[in-house]
């Protein structure tokens, strides 16, 4: 285990050897790991620092306006509206690696876009220690490390906490004085809620899935997971009323873990479940069903893709 304050230290040093007197974007998606990544690096290099988040059109509910709520004391946030892009960009695509490619390529593009405007030549990224071994281990491509496209328009990247774990980025978070939302907060895939739908990602299947997850992360907070959320994997036929109904299938998964290498799943008593699946099924009229995941890492990854 790192020592926070030591650690804190040591990475604006770091980053204020990189960029030196250069501009930087910072790629902010709300999680703990870029929003120390984004703390580290505005205490290190200040008003040379642009954070950008980007809404993909795929992130949790609400997550933009917590975004400009947790960070307006940055004065230079910018929030790109980058739906549609992104949906374009991953029509027709339902390999798993594939999506996770297109979609760290649109975002290295958004990046890119955005540093012209600030003249920005370093990209600094959320990047832990996990991302690198899944990537470099052939296990899923990151968004932000087997996802980036060969050619880069920056001068380098910039990745302060990739070799710490997910226990101790929160460590470094509370070291920080980061808000207890974004600290203790539960992790989110980069490429988003893309890799909860299995298949083609539509605005359809994502709104689902977003819907899901929000009831999960409400009805299971109790439990204190690792991580929990839903996911969509398909259609089957239901019942809604007096009709039949061909509906989306819903996956509740809800793991403990310590650094999410490995992962058990959790042991939910039915009352739990059943209250779960009344109210995603409920709030939806296109979900027909809703099943519990009960695999370990390994054998499964904790995402779906």
């Amino acid at each position: 285990m790192v020592n926070p304050g030591t650690f804190v230290d040591d990475a604006v040093d770091e980053i204020r050897e990189q960029v030196g007197d250069a501009h930087a974007v910072i790629a902010l998606s709300g999680g703990v790991d870029s929003s120390v990544a984004a703390a580290l690096a505005y205490e290190a290099i200040g008003d040379q620092l642009t954070p950008v988040y980007v809404d993909t059109g795929l992130m949790r509910k609400g997550e933009t306006d917590q975004i400009r709520e947790t960070f307006s004391y940055m004065d230079s946030l910018r929030v790109v509206e980058a739906q549609d892009r992104f949906f374009d960009a991953l029509a027709g695509v339902t390999d798993p690696e594939e999506k996770r490619h297109v979609i760290g390529e649109q975002f290295i593009r958004e990046f890119e876009r955005e540093a012209k405007e600030s003249d920005a030549e370093y990209l600094v990224q959320g990047t832990i220690y996990p991302d690198r071994i899944e990537s470099e281990g052939n296990i899923k491509s990151h968004h932000n490390v087997g996802g980036l496209p060969d050619a880069v328009d920056f001068e380098g990247i910039v990745e302060p906490v990739r070799n710490l774990y997910k226990d101790e980025v929160r460590e470094v978070a509370r070291a920080l004085d980061l808000e207890e939302i974004v600290a203790e907060r539960m992790p989110f895939p980069g490429p988003g809620l893309a890799v909860r739908v299995i298949g083609e990602v539509t605005p359809e299947k994502v709104e689902v899935a977003r819907d899901a997850t929000h009831v999960v992360e409400e009805e299971l907070d109790e439990y204190d997971p690792w991580q929990a959320f839903a996911a969509v994997l398909g259609k089957a036929t239901g019942v809604k009323g007096d009709n039949r109904v061909h509906g989306w299938v819903v996956s509740v998964r809800s793991v403990e873990s310590r650094d999410g290498m490995t992962a058990r799943a959790q042991e939910l008593d039915w009352e739990t479940l059943q209250r779960v699946q009344s109210r995603i099924t409920g709030q939806n009229e296109n979900v027909a069903r809703v099943v519990y995941d009960v695999t370990h890492k390994p054998p499964a990854t904790i995402e779906y893709e």
